[in-house]
C-alpha cells in the first residue's frame, strides 16, 4: 500500500511494491476498499503493489483522499517462467493441489466457522465504526463509502444530507475498488482510480461535477494523477508493473493529452505527487536507491518541467514547498540517513540545500507532514514511536512521546495547509485504533475521549534485543495476555520480513488479537533488511548482507525460547510476500526451531527469479538482491539462502502457503515448483527413517482464484 509527506516517501514505491506518495520512498499508495468499512494503505513490494517503488526506509506521504489498505504485505516478487515449462504440467498440478485442498479444508471446518464468528464479531466492535476518511474543502466535505462518493456540507455529514456523485455499481465497475480520488481546486472536477483486485491496472474516471454530475473520461492503466489547476491533470501510466511515462490532458474548449516525461532507465519508476500548498506538481523518479525530481508550476501547467537536482547515486531525496521554499527530505550528506533541508526554488541545486533537522542514530522516519509554520515528524526509534514538532517561525523542535503501546500511525484525512491542529491515529497488531491530534496554538498531544466502544488492553507488550551471530542487537516486540500462565506452553506466532527496508505492518488486525485472546504469543522480530531502525538498517540486510536477517532471524527465535516464550513444538513463523525468503531460508537451516510455517503469496525462488530478465520487476530488484547474471559472486551468494534452492531430505515444519492465481509478482508456478520438493524432500525423510510413529509434516497449498498480491477486501481477508 500510499498521504503527506509520508506518501512522498511512500512515493518512492510502488514499485517496491509498495504505494506512496512520493513515489520515491515506497511508494505506498491510499486505497480505499469498496464494501470495506477499514480503510488501509495498500503496499506491496516485492516490494511494492499497486503503489509503487519505495526505497529503503521510505515515508509515504498522506494526501487527500488516502486511504490506507491493509498492506497485503510488501509484495514481493517477480514471475518465474522457468518453474514449469509444460503448460499441461501446470494445470495438472494446479487442480492436483485445489483437489488436496479441497480434501483437507473440510477438516477444520467447525474449527473455521468458530474462528470466523470471532473475527466478524471483533470487526464490527473496533473496526467498521472508524469510518472512511473524508476531504474537506472549505464547508464541503467529499467522503467514500460502498462503492458511492457522496458529497456533503460540512456538519450536515452525520444528518444523512449528502449527494451522490459517484456510484461504482451504477457506472458498471462493481468489481472495483476505489483507491485514489483528486479533487479539482475549483471543485468542478474529480479524478477516482479505480482498481479490481484481480489486476495491478488501475482506470482513472473523470467526473464534471454540478447539479448532475456526468463521466467526462476515461484513461486506462494510470496509476498516479494529481490536479495542476482547475482543468488540467497530470497522471503516470503503468504497464507491466513499471510506470515511466507522463501525460498532461485538459479539460478546456480545445482538448489536448500530450506526453510530459519518460523515463528511460528500467530501474526507476515515476509517480506524481502535489505539493501541500499546491504550488507545485513533483515528478519523482525513484529506484530503490536513487531518486530525481521535476517540479511543474501550477501556475504555468504548460511550461516544461524543471529539474531540482540531477539524479546522483545512492542519493535518495522527496520535494514539499512552504513559504517559497523548497523543502526537501534526503539522504544527501553523512550518516546516509533522512535529512529536513531546504533550498530556494530558482536555486535549488544540492550546493544549496541547508541542513534544517537531522534524525538522531537509528530513527526511522515513518512519515511527515508539511504545515504553513510547522511540520511534524513521525518517528519510530527501537519500537518507540514519538512526535518531532520542527516551527519554521521559532526555528525550534519539540518532542513529544507517544504511549508505549504504540506500533503504528495512521494519518487521518488530508488536513487543510493552514490548520492548528494535526489529527493521526495510532494502534497495534492488538490495539485498534485510538485517535490523537496535535494542537500548535497548545502545544501539546490531546488524546480524542470520543471512543465509541472502550478499548480495553488485556495484554502485556514487551520489547526485547536479540543478538545476532555479528552482535548485532535486533529488537523484537511480543504480545502476551496479561492472565496467561507458563508462558513456556503457550503457542507462539512468529512474524518477519526483512527487505526493501520496509518496518514490518504492525497495524491493528482483529485475528492477532483474537489469538492473544486465545493464549497465544505475538513476537514480531525487526531484523536487517527491513527498516525499523532506518536506512543502514536495510542496508545491511540487502545484497550480499541477506544471510544476516537470516541470523537475526534464528538468535531472535532462539532468545524467545530461553526467555520462556513457548519452544520450539509450539511455535509457528509466519511471513508474507518478499517475507518467504528469511522464512523459507531458516525452514531449510533450522527446521528444528518451529513446528509450522505459514506463507503468504511467498517469494521462495531469488534465484531463478534474478536470472529471468524479462520478468517485469528484475531490474529494478537487482539493488536489493544483486545481479547474479553480472557477478559470479551474486549467483553463488543467492543459491546458498535461496528457500527453493536449498531444500534437501530432512524434518521439516508443516507449511501452509496460500497463493493466488492471478498475482503477478508472485507467479503460481513458481510457488508450485517449491511445494512440490519441499512435499517430496519430506517424504524422502519419512521413507529413510521410518520410524514407527515418526511425524509427517503436512505441505498445504491453498490458492485463491480471485484476489492478487496487494489487494482484498474484508470479506476475502476473513475467508482466507
Amino acid at each position: 500500500s500510499c498521504v503527506g509527506l509520508r506518501n512522498l516517501l511512500r512515493g518512492l514505491s510502488f514499485s517496491t511494491r509498495y504505494h506512496s506518495k512520493y513515489n520515491h520512498l515506497l511508494t505506498i499508495r491510499p486505497c480505499v476498499k469498496i464494501n470495506t468499512p477499514k480503510c488501509h494503505i495498500l503496499d506491496c513490494s516485492r516490494s511494492t503493489c499497486t503503489e509503487r517503488t519505495v526505497p529503503p526506509g521510505n515515508i509515504l506521504l498522506w494526501r487527500l483522499f488516502s486511504c490506507k489498505e491493509e498492506t497485503k504485505i510488501p509484495s514481493k516478487r517477480k514471475q518465474n517462467t522457468s518453474i514449469i515449462t509444460s503448460e499441461p504440467l501446470y494445470k495438472d498440478l494446479l487442480k492436483s493441489e485445489q483437489k488436496n485442498w479441497k480434501d483437507i479444508s473440510t477438516r477444520y471446518k467447525a474449527m473455521t466457522e468458530r474462528i470466523k464468528r470471532k473475527l466478524e464479531q471483533l470487526h464490527y466492535k473496533y473496526t467498521l465504526n472508524l469510518g472512511n476518511p473524508r476531504i474537506r474543502f472549505g464547508d464541503n466535505v467529499y467522503f467514500e463509502e460502498d462503492g458511492c462518493i457522496f458529497l456533503s456540507k460540512a456538519g450536515d455529514v452525520d444528518e444523512g444530507n449528502v449527494d451522490i456523485l459517484f456510484s461504482m455499481e451504477e457506472l458498471g465497475f462493481s468489481h472495483a475498488f476505489i483507491r485514489r480520488i483528486r479533487i479539482s481546486p475549483d471543485q468542478r472536477y474529480m479524478a477516482i482510480g479505480l482498481k479490481s483486485e484481480n489486476s495491478e491496472e488501475a482506470t482513472c474516471i473523470i467526473m464534471k461535477l454540478g447539479n448532475f454530475p456526468v463521466m467526462e473520461k476515461v484513461i486506462p492503466n494510470v496509476f498516479s494523477f494529481e490536479w495542476a489547476t482547475n482543468d488540467v491533470l497530470y497522471y503516470t501510466s503503468q504497464k507491466n508493473l513499471k510506470c515511466q511515462n507522463v501525460f498532461m490532458t485538459t479539460f478546456t474548449k480545445q482538448k489536448l493529452t500530450k506526453l510530459v516525461y519518460t523515463e528511460q532507465d528500467a530501474r526507476f519508476f515515476v509517480d506524481i505527487h502535489c505539493t501541500k500548498d499546491r504550488r507545485f506538481l513533483t515528478i519523482n523518479s525513484n529506484s530503490k536507491t536513487t531518486s530525481e525530481v521535476w517540479l511543474v508550476d501550477c501556475r504555468h501547467p504548460f511550461k516544461l518541467p524543471a529539474l531540482v537536482q540531477a539524479r546522483t547515486k545512492g542519493v535518495i531525496y522527496h520535494i514539499e514547498h512552504s513559504n517559497d521554499e523548497l523543502y526537501i527530505l534526503t539522504t544527501y550528506g553523512e550518516p546516509a540517513e533522512y535529512k529536513l533541508m531546504k533550498a530556494p526554488v530558482a536555486s535549488s541545486g544540492m550546493e544549496n540545500w541547508q541542513l534544517v533537522y537531522a534524525l538522531e542514530k537509528k530513527t526511522k522516519l515513518v512519515d511527515l507532514e508539511m504545515f504553513s509554520d510547522h511540520c511534524i515528524m513521525f518517528l519510530k526509534n527501537a519500537g518507540h514511536l514519538s512526535l518531532n514538532v520542527i516551527s519554521f517561525v521559532s526555528h525550534s523542535v519539540q518532542s513529544i512521546k507517544l504511549p508505549t503501546w504504540a506500533c503504528e500511525f495512521e494519518l487521518e484525512s488530508h488536513p487543510e495547509h493552514t490548520t492548528s491542529t494535526c489529527y493521526f491515529q495510532l494502534t497495534s497488531p492488538v490495539h485498534p485504533p485510538k485517535r490523537f491530534a496535535y494542537s500548535f496554538k497548545e502545544n501539546n498531544l490531546i488524546e480524542q475521549a470520543v471512543q465509541e466502544v472502550p478499548i480495553i488492553m488485556n495484554y502485556h507488550t514487551t520489547r526485547l534485543l536479540a543478538k545476532s551471530k555479528d552482535e548485532t542487537l535486533v529488537p523484537i516486540t511480543v504480545f502476551h495476555n496479561m492472565n496467561s500462565k507458563e508462558l513456556h506452553r503457550k503457542p507462539l506466532l512468529v512474524h518477519v520480513y526483512g527487505a526493501y527496508g520496509i518496518d514490518l505492518n504492525m497495524t491493528f488486525k482483529e485475528e492477532k488479537l483474537m489469538l492473544i485472546e486465545e493464549g497465544w504469543i505475538l513476537a514480531y522480530c525487526h531484523v536487517r533488511g527491513g527498516g525499523e531502525l532506518g536506512l543502514s538498517w536495510h542496508k545491511d540486510g540487502c545484497q550480499h548482507n541477506k544471510l544476516k536477517g537470516l541470523h537475526d532471524l534464528k538468535a531472535c527465535i532462539m532468545l524467545l525460547h530461553e526467555l520462556g516464550f513457548s519452544q520450539p513444538k509450539y511455535t509457528a513463523l509466519t511471513a508474507a510476500s518478499a517475507g518467504g525468503v528469511l522464512a523459507g531460508a531458516l525452514c531449510n537451516t533450522d527446521p528444528e526451531l518451529i513446528r509450522a510455517m505459514v506463507l503468504q503469496a511467498p517469494f521462495v525462488d531469488v534465484l531463478n527469479a534474478m536470472m529471468e530478465t524479462h520478468l517485469p520487476l528484475t531490474i529494478e530488484e537487482q539493488e536489493e538482491w544483486g545481479n547474479p547474471l553480472e557477478d559470479e559472486k551474486y549467483m553463488k551468494y543467492i543459491k546458498s539462502y535461496c528457500p527453493y534452492q536449498n531444500i534437501k531430505p530432512q524434518c521439516y515444519p508443516s507449511v501452509f502457503i496460500t497463493a493466488y492465481e492471478n498475482d503477478q509478482r508472485i507467479p503460481l508456478a513458481g510457488v508450485l515448483r517449491y511445494v512440490q520438493k519441499i512435499r517430496k524432500a519430506t517424504l524422502d525423510h519419512a521413507s529413510r527413517t521410518s520410524k514407527k510413529g515418526s511425524w509427517i509434516p503436512n505441505i498445504i497449498l491453498d490458492v485463491q482464484a480471485n484476489g492478487s498480491h496487494c489487494d482484498s477486501s474484508w470479506e476475502d481477508s476473513l475467508n482466507e
